[in-house]
């Protein structure tokens, strides 16, 4: 411990919360340490340097918010760039823009007026519902007829289902239409995936937001908590866990469940492969849900072509197992009820507090993440 006595904090893994708390915390003057069991800082948003490009190694990070207070926050750290997710879907061959909006019906449809694209979804809209009264349903009894009822067959057809089944693992028919309770539909000629007023991605990547947060306070990776449990547990007056709940407290009720993704990079000898950061491939037929070209993330205009490399990640959506980095918690009945067990235990903790997506069990943006943590300290 540098010849410290007790710590204050012991933070275990250094993601977006981790380092968050850690930086408050010092700022506060308090004693921290903080732990990673992976080679490097940051969790999920760790990017990695591939040919003078950033690459986000655990899939794409854009960071949004509405919350002034987030936004300055983070950009007292790092300045960040003005980059605007615009995704592309690719329906064998077919592109269209997302989110739903007046480009995405012209080129579904070719209307051409707001008029006209509301009566088209609208009248396939109806036709859904009249399916649902036929079968005797009051409610949508899974996705599949959640989705008609928001947009209609056409739009659930080539864009959703195929994407969906996909990443869930599980045919839309078997999946709880809460988990599209609405969709976005805009009918102005709009691209921007957020309605969030402020979005961007650090200068210089990812990695410079997490070192500029952990400045100043001692970070140790290639470290496991649960290596030597004991030990860890006696060197902090209180421990900060941002890691699965459920190993917390040795699965004393059972594993939860998570999807995870695996990551085919590859380094291409050419300055731009597909023109766009984020192209989801929405046709079952296609094995991976997107393909990430990670140096539109910061690269604008020339300086696209000022590297004559790029980066391309192809995304594969699977369940997760030991020994995989879980990335999604699956929000279903069963799971949530064995979370809320594990949360009764973390709720009888003094020493310990959990925070983050594997502690909290519930998928977190980075801006949610970094405004809970700020009102920890108010």
């Amino acid at each position: 411990m540098n010849g410290l006595s007790r710590l204050d904090y012991l933070i275990v893994g250094s993601g977006l919360f981790g380092a968050t708390f850690a930086h408050l915390a010092h700022k506060a003057g308090k004693r921290c340490l903080v732990i990673d069991k992976r080679p490097h800082l940051g969790g999920n948003v760790y990017c990695e340097d591939v040919e003078g490009i950033h690459v986000h190694k655990y899939g794409a990070h854009i960071f949004h918010t509405s919350n002034k207070e987030v936004w300055d926050f983070v950009n007292g750290i790092v300045p960040f760039n003005r980059y605007t997710n615009s995704p592309v879907a690719n329906f064998r061959g077919e592109l269209y823009n997302l989110p739903f909006n007046m480009n995405t019906f012209h080129q579904m449809w070719g209307v051409v007026t707001p008029e006209q694209a509301r009566a088209k979804i609208e009248e396939q809209r109806a036709e859904a519902k009249a399916s649902l009264e036929e079968a005797g349903a009051a409610e949508p009894r899974n996705l599949e007829e959640q989705a008609l009822l928001l947009v209609g067959r056409d739009i659930y057809e080539k864009l959703i289902k195929g994407y969906t089944e996909k990443q869930w693992g599980r045919p839309c028919t078997e999946l709880p239409a809460f988990i599209i309770k609405r969709l976005p539909v805009r009918f102005v000629y709009d691209n921007n995936y957020f309605n969030d007023k402020f979005q961007g991605i650090p200068e210089g990547g990812y990695n410079k937001l997490i070192d500029g947060l952990l400045e100043g306070i001692e970070t140790r990776t290639d470290c496991d908590f649960f290596a030597d449990r004991t030990y860890w547990e006696s060197v902090a007056e209180k421990i900060v866990f941002t890691g699965r709940i459920d190993e917390f407290y040795g699965y004393r009720y059972g594993k939860l469940d998570y999807r995870t993704v695996r990551f085919e990079q590859e380094l291409l000898p050419c300055p731009n492969y597909q023109g766009n950061a984020v192209v989801n491939y929405t046709d079952p037929q296609t094995p991976y849900t997107r393909i990430i070209e990670h140096k539109h993330f910061e690269s604008f205009g020339q300086a696209v072509y000022d590297n004559p490399h790029t980066v391309i990640s192809r995304e594969y959506s699977m369940e997760w197992q030991e020994g995989m980095e879980p990335f999604y918690p699956v929000n279903d009945t069963k799971n949530n009820d064995l979370y809320l067990k594990y949360k009764a235990l973390a709720d009888a903790e003094e020493r310990v507090l959990f925070g983050g997506r594997l502690a909290e069990y519930k998928y977190y943006d980075m801006a949610p993440v970094i405004e809970h943590t700020l009102s920890l300290w108010k």
